[in-house]
Formats: C-alpha cells, sequence, structure tokens
C-alpha cells in the first residue's frame, strides 16, 4: 500500500480529513475574531462536531474497532446534530 490507494485502504484518508475540519475550526475561529459580524465559533461548533463524529464512527467501522466505539461516536454525532438544530431553531425564531 503506497500513496493515495494506501490512505483509502487503511483508513488513514479519514485521519487527514478529521485534521482539515480542525484547521477549518481554528481557521473561523480566527476569521471571527477579526470579522465584523453577529457570528460566533457557537454557533458552527455543533455542526463541525457532528461532522466530525460522523467521521470518527466511519474511522472506527474502517479499523474494524468494537462496535461501541462505533455506536458512541453516532451518539455523539446525533447530540452534536440535534443541538446545531435546536440553535438554528432558536436563532429562527428570535
Amino acid at each position: 500500500m503506497n500513496g493515495l490507494a494506501g490512505l483509502f485502504e487503511s483508513g488513514h484518508i479519514i485521519d487527514l480529513i478529521l485534521l482539515l475540519v480542525l484547521l477549518e475550526a481554528l481557521a473561523l475561529w480566527w476569521l471571527l475574531k477579526r470579522a465584523d459580524t453577529r457570528l460566533r465559533l457557537t454557533q458552527l461548533l455543533p455542526n463541525l462536531v457532528a461532522g466530525a463524529a460522523l467521521l470518527l464512527a466511519l474511522r472506527s467501522a474502517l479499523a474494524d474497532a468494537d462496535w461501541l466505539w462505533t455506536a458512541l461516536a453516532l451518539s455523539l454525532a446525533l447530540v452534536a446534530h440535534i443541538t446545531d438544530l435546536r440553535q438554528r431553531w432558536r436563532e429562527g425564531r428570535a
């Protein structure tokens, strides 16, 4: 296994994507600190966490980890997704 095919076969492509999600969060934090906007990173975090948790679930499944790890990651994704929806619902009604 080498190159891009090796990343996919080993599941390490997910690790790289998770790193990109972390870099995205840091870039958003940096940009929002400097921008003249009412948008806050705390408004975006639930969406980022939901995506990262889904990636962790995929990674654990690809790595043949115990099913509990996959279930835990999926549960975290659900909680983050519900938090995101709840936030959006409240902001839409304000």
